[in-house]
């Protein structure tokens, strides 16, 4: 759906309550200042506790390591779990060993350790609960879907485990960013949540901990190696590797070159090599590292190490306009004009692993930020936004990804709305989708611009109901997923889309796609093939250009004045027309476009980010045709083309499909831009049909059992 929307630009003050880490305050349960509860029963303090590490390695602003202080004593704990470490990069896995050696570091410091241990999860703590007699296990809430998963089978597993004399129990903890109401009061839209006014909670300064158990086997860090053979054991059980896995280390970019100079795609899994294309702001020019540097992995991209290291480079970015002599400094500086592709990007890129981590807080962040603002104007808070842009960029981007969480979690909790929704995380960035089905092919649902994977709320249940499995996803910059501040193209959704096929179906899929996610789709099923077993265009944007020859493609896609001051018009517009110009992509039937709709569009348009997002429409890059994308797809491509679509010439964009794409087949319906959602009714039966055609084409033996049950 072509519909963009923005808000005003992300970039608001919240008053400080005091400077991160004052004078200590006895801690208390407060709801006012850390969340902690207990599933199941009350957490007692005359056992021990296990404190179970997973994106939080920190000692400094700890709810849960506060909480677990509280017990006779405690042991935290870090697991090795392939479900975890398989979702990072090696880069983010040599971070995450710096990070662990670091917090072992600072707990030793403390009078306690790390435990290491390696296996699943619901394993390893259900022997440790039984080892050190734990009567609480304290672990940070999640959103992620998989993560959630990995903390139900911890209960699980000891609900089913015998204690003798006690019963372990399972307590959540969070760090609330925001003093503001409860999840079941938070506004849906970011405009109505900015009324409240809500201040940042201070943090929390380390507790004191008792000594550790006597005898206790604290376990080794791995190398680096030992780490990656330990991740791609696939003898172990529930280990499944796919054999496409490599295809994620080349990106479209990449994948695009070897188009242009091979003319095809199929390569032996001996040329599948990592994509050299890594982040520009690793080329910084090579010189000694200082000895306070943060980016010490071999790849250099991002700041790690521990929290000291961290906060160091923190600084230093802070204060880029000053200037400095300081190597340390220096290098953060270098990194920061690399990274610095659009305005404010350069902070995501350069310490987003690092929060993903926990290596430290974004409210840390966000004291550090206003203690320094506070420095350059003699100790107050300008009314009028931030002095530097690098003070904006680093409050702008903790206070959206704290939204983005917080929104998470209402969903989550509350259950509310079309489908049952889940988190995936993509490149440090929450993704939601939802799946439906428990049997038949794979198909996954790609909305358009402007819209989310509601769109298809009147698909996704009825093709799963014709015996298929049906995945809808919510891309990056859209609907309740995460809006960062970074560069959005067509080639990074149809990145997003393949990993998420990858990581998440884990099989290929029929594609199908919308307007720009219809481009995106054939991005993918062109570059990625073996990812796709077909693909549905509905109303896709992109041409079909006959005779192309091997085409350029750009890739500096930095934002230009033009572009931002044309964002920002066309928003002025689009929020005045949004009811006129959506039920103009409804001709047939226009009560479709409905408040419902039309609200959760306008409730989008207001998320922290979405600027961004708008300001890609003017450097989007659709050269590359549709018929040089599908070139080898023959009889595997269906056009369901709303004829009434105010933004293209139906009858023309067929007649270019038929005369250009060898083996497409065509559908067209009496319905405009959206006819998925506009006439579902028609369009449902037309996807299920081929999907069922094609599965009988491809699998005879699927098609027997089919005909006899």
């Amino acid at each position: 759906m072509a519909l963009l929307f923005h808000p005003p630009l992300f970039s608001f003050s919240i008053p400080a309550k005091r400077a991160f880490l004052g004078p200590r305050a006895p801690f208390r349960f407060s709801a006012s200042a850390v969340d902690v509860r207990v599933e199941s029963g009350s957490a007692a303090n005359s056992g021990a506790a296990i404190l179970w590490y997973k994106h939080d390695l920190r000692i400094e602003d700890h709810p849960g390591l506060i909480a677990a202080s509280q017990n006779r004593t405690v042991v935290p704990l870090y697991v090795f779990d392939r479900r975890i470490l398989s979702r990072f990069s090696d880069e983010m896995l040599e971070l995450l060993l710096f990070a662990l050696e670091d917090l072992r570091k600072l707990l030793q410091e403390k009078g306690s350790n790390l435990m290491i241990r390696f296996g699943t999860a619901e394993d390893v703590i259900s022997k440790l609960v039984k080892e050190v007699q734990a009567s609480s296990i304290f672990a940070e809430e999640e959103v992620e879907y998989e993560l959630c998963v990995m903390l139900d089978n911890v209960k699980e597993s000891l609900s089913n485990t015998s204690f003798k004399g006690w019963n372990p129990k399972i307590v959540l903890w969070s760090s609330p960013f925001y003093d503001a109401t409860s999840l079941k009061d938070l506004p849906s839209s970011f405009h109505d949540f900015q009324k409240l006014k809500p201040s940042v909670l201070s943090g929390l300064e380390p507790p004191v901990l008792s000594a550790t158990l006597a005898n206790l086997s604290w376990g080794t860090f791995p190398t680096m190696t030992d780490l990656k053979e330990y991740i791609d054991d696939v003898s172990c059980a529930g280990n499944l590797k796919n054999e496409w896995t490599s295809i994620k280390k080349l990106s479209a970019e990449n994948m695009l070159q070897r188009k242009k100079q091979r003319g095809n795609l199929e390569l032996k899994s001996a040329e599948w090599k990592e994509d050299s294309g890594i982040s520009s702001v690793s080329k910084t020019i090579q010189r000694k590292k200082p000895e306070k540097s943060a980016f010490i992995t071999s790849q250099g991209s991002f700041v790690g190490g521990g929290s000291i290291l961290v906060l160091n480079a923190l600084a230093a970015y802070l204060r880029y306009l000053e200037g400095t002599s300081r190597d340390d400094y220096q290098e953060v500086h270098a990194k920061l004009r690399l990274a610095e592709k659009r305005e404010g990007a350069s902070f995501q890129s350069l310490f987003g692993s690092a929060l993903l981590l926990g290596i430290i807080s974004r409210r840390r962040v966000y004291f550090e930020a206003i203690k320094y603002e506070k420095e350059r104007n003699g100790g107050f808070l300008s009314p009028f936004g931030y002095s530097t842009s690098t003070v904006a960029a680093a409050i702008n981007t903790v206070s959206s990804m704290e939204w983005y969480w917080l929104l998470t979690l209402k969903g989550h909790k509350t259950a509310a709305g079309i489908f049952p929704i889940r988190i995936w995380r993509w490149n440090n960035f929450l993704i939601q989708y939802t799946v439906a089905g428990h049997e038949g092919p794979a198909i996954l649902l790609v909305h358009g611009f402007g819209a989310f994977l509601e769109h298809y709320r009147d698909n996704v249940y009825p093709i799963a109901e014709d015996r298929n499995r049906v995945w809808a996803i919510t891309l990056l910059g859209f609907g309740k997923s995460e809006k960062p501040n970074i560069i959005y193209t067509e080639l990074m959704w149809a990145e997003l889309i393949r990993d998420f096929i990858i990581e998440v179906v884990r099989e290929p899929v029929h594609l199908v796609g919308n307007s720009i996610g219809g481009y995106a789709v054939a991005i993918v099923a062109g570059l990625w093939s073996s990812l796709a077993k077909s693909v549905v265009l509905m109303n896709s944007a992109g041409n079909i250009i006959p005779g192309y020859r091997p085409l350029t493609y750009s890739e500096d896609r930095r934002t230009s004045g033009p572009a931002w001051l044309g964002a920002r018009l066309l928003s002025v517009y689009l929020r005045f027309n949004i009811r006129n110009i959506l039920r103009s992509f409804y001709p047939t039937e226009a009560g479709r476009a409905d408040d419902w709709l039309i609200n959760e569009m306008v409730r989008a348009s207001y998320d922290p980010g979405v600027i961004f997002v708008l300001e890609s429409i003017f450097s989007f890059d659709l050269s590359l045709p549709l018929n040089y994308l599908l070139e080898g797809f023959e009889k595997r491509i269906l056009v369901v083309q709303g004829m009434k679509d105010p933004l293209s010439d139906s009858r023309s964009t067929l007649a270019m499909f038929r005369e250009h794409c060898r083996g497409v087949a065509i559908k067209e319906i009496d319905a405009g831009h959206c006819p998925h959602d506009e006439l579902p009714n028609e369009v449902n039966p037309i996807i299920t049909d081929w999907v069922a055609t094609l599965e009988r084409e491809t699998s005879p033996v699927a098609s027997k059992q089919l005909e006899q049950s």
